[in-house]
């Protein structure tokens, strides 16, 4: 992963928590970087490791850090580093989901080592829809589920959001019901 999401990883962790848990955060994950640079790929590993060392400090699950840093993605890092893109994404929450499977193409340009994952959607209806979601990454439900309740707190929507089945139940992608 680029080093823009670990530099987001610790804004929120600093902003909501301070320095010293930050500090904390990173001495048990055992990364050994003082600073992120936003456009240098790094190990998807140490993305992994920050999020379980976070979860232990902060005493909550992978699940629910992942969660929050989905939204914060979203709400901070999305609106102020790509807010010409989020706004070309859509005008409400419905626009901006179904035209999610393109959004990762501009990203690409952007950064091009990206290894995005794919979106696909269907069963749209006027309130609802079914979101797929295919990565290589695994472990990432978490950060998809803060992801589309971000959108629809960037979209002042209140959605509900069930992981309709995916890889845990021997499906080859993810699936979300998004409704609002």
């Amino acid at each position: 992963m680029y080093g823009l999401v670990n530099k987001s990883i610790q804004e929120l962790i600093t902003t909501n928590y301070g320095q010293e848990k930050w500090e904390r955060i990173k001495l048990k994950s055992g990364i050994n970087i003082d600073y992120f640079i936003s456009t240098e790929p790094y190990d998807d590993a140490i993305t992994y490791q920050l999020a379980t060392a976070a979860a232990e400090e902060l005493n909550i699950t992978v699940d629910e850090v992942l969660f929050a840093f989905g939204e914060w993605w979203i709400l901070k890092t999305g609106s102020e580093k790509y807010g010409g893109l989020m706004k070309a994404g859509g005008a409400n929450l419905k626009e901006f989901l179904i035209n999610l499977p393109l959004f990762h193409d501009r990203i690409m340009l952007i950064y091009p080592k990206l290894t995005p994952p794919e979106f696909k959607v269907e069963d749209i209806e006027s309130n609802s829809l079914v979101l797929h979601y295919f990565s290589k990454r695994e472990g990432l439900v978490g950060f998809v589920m803060g992801l589309l309740s971000g959108l629809g707190k960037l979209f002042e929507t209140k959605v509900d959001i069930v992981h309709i089945f995916g890889k845990y139940n021997g499906h080859p992608n993810e699936a979300f019901k998004i409704a609002w």
